[in-house]
């Protein structure tokens, strides 16, 4: 079906007639359309059609429900001040912090995340709540601002704040299996972290040493590709409530340590 989730008589029927057993959520206005589209755009899709398919997926029985929510809803104002204003340490980031978003963008999505936990309570429904990491192919911008290639830029951000498309998927397939189970939970998705909490004052100075204790072999391996790590990495997204919880760790981590258990697993 081609259509709006903001039409609310498309999204009934839609899931009525097609006996949906489970729903995800991924559609949005998202943080680039903010220059292009009004306040009233964002709520109408962000909101508005989260409760149009929280509403279907009740009336018509769906038995659970994940919605794709972003990491981006995490940075309130006073971060970001610290990132461009010389922080101290690292902000590490968990779910346990109250977000208090800086835009448009970050209060839908960060609405739309309390109307799931409503509709779970009031009718039971199971909802997991992904807030993503980005995991975009496309070039980031940022790549061209500090003379970085984007596979260069891409693999720095894999210690602290990216997954692959390949890996979202595989968290979203890995919170419908867990849904029933869990009943309502939220979860950062992103690529483990190598860092701890204790590293946060040493990333903002000299990020490359830090990176260069937990793997000795990078100095060589970037100056053979060409790259440069950050010079300072100024936060970390702690994805472990995602693998102690949901059960799931991104491939690429699965990889590099060998092992070759859980979905997704390489052969």
């Amino acid at each position: 079906m081609i259509g709006s989730v903001a039409d609310r008589d498309l999204v009934m029927r839609t899931v009525r007639e097609n006996r949906i057993e489970a729903i995800v959520h991924s559609g949005a206005l998202h943080k680039p359309d903010i220059e292009h589209n009004r306040n009233e755009d964002f709520v109408e899709t962000n909101v508005r059609g989260t409760l149009n398919l929280l509403d279907a997926a009740v009336a018509s029985g769906v038995q659970r429900f994940v919605f794709t929510s972003t990491t981006s809803l995490m940075i309130s104002k006073a971060i970001r001040a610290g990132f461009t204003g010389g922080a101290r340490k690292a902000a590490w980031l968990t779910e346990d912090m109250s977000p208090e978003p800086r835009n448009i963008y970050g209060v839908t999505k960060l609405s739309a995340e309390h109307l799931c936990r409503l509709y779970h309570i009031q009718s039971g429904l199971p909802v997991i709540v992904l807030r993503t990491a980005r995991f975009f192919r496309e070039a980031d911008d940022m790549a061209h601002a500090i003379e970085q290639s984007d596979a260069n830029t891409k693999a720095n951000e894999l210690l602290f704040r990216r997954l692959t498309v390949e890996d979202a998927a595989e968290a979203h397939i890995a919170a419908l299996d867990k849904a029933p189970q869990l009943g309502f939970d939220i979860f950062i998705v992103s690529a483990p972290t190598p860092f701890r909490p204790d590293d946060c004052e040493a990333l903002i100075a000299d990020a490359p040493s830090v990176v260069g204790r937990y793997f000795p072999e990078f100095p060589a391996l970037y100056a053979r590709k060409g790259w440069t790590m950050f010079s300072s990495i100024d936060r970390v997204y702690d994805a472990s409530r995602a693998r102690d919880r949901l059960g799931f760790v991104c491939e690429l981590c699965r990889c590099a340590r060998g092992d070759r258990g859980g979905r997704g697993a390489p052969p």
